[in-house]
This record gives structure tokens, C-alpha cells and sequence, in this order.
């Protein structure tokens, strides 16, 4: 996995008013954390497959960096 396609995804959210679900590439929390900042352009949320089956991070971790829109270390 790559990582998702920021400016694409950032293009075509900027280009409807419908809400866009990012799908595809995410392989890390940075990436979650990335795709968190462009909710106030109407990305509501994100399509996390491989990574969890793969056990990158757990579903809870995700969802705190999709909240917070930033990853933050447990020290």
C-alpha cells in the first residue's frame, strides 16, 4: 500500500457537494491522520481494509486519529 491519493482526493471533494469516502492505500495512522484534515471539505470518512486484516493498527487506534485528525503517541 502506497497511501491514498491526497490531491486527487482533495480535487474531487473540492469539485461536489456530496460527502466523499476515501477508499484505498491507507497502510498507516499518518495516513488516516492525513485524510482527517480534509473533512472540512466534505471527506467524512475512510475505507480501511488490508491494514486491519494485516493488524498495522486496530480499529479503535483509527478511530482516535480520525477524531483528533493527528496521531499521538500513548507516552
Amino acid at each position: 500500500l502506497a497511501g491514498p491519493n491526497l490531491a486527487s482526493l482533495k480535487k474531487l471533494a473540492q469539485a461536489t457537494s456530496l460527502p466523499v469516502v476515501a477508499s484505498g492505500g491507507v497502510s498507516s495512522l499518518e495516513d488516516i491522520a492525513e485524510l482527517a484534515k480534509l473533512t472540512s471539505l466534505g471527506v467524512v470518512g475512510v475505507i480501511v481494509g488490508k491494514a486491519l486484516y494485516t493488524k498495522k493498527f486496530k480499529l479503535a487506534e483509527a478511530l482516535k486519529v480520525w477524531e483528533r485528525g493527528e496521531v499521538v503517541d500513548a507516552d
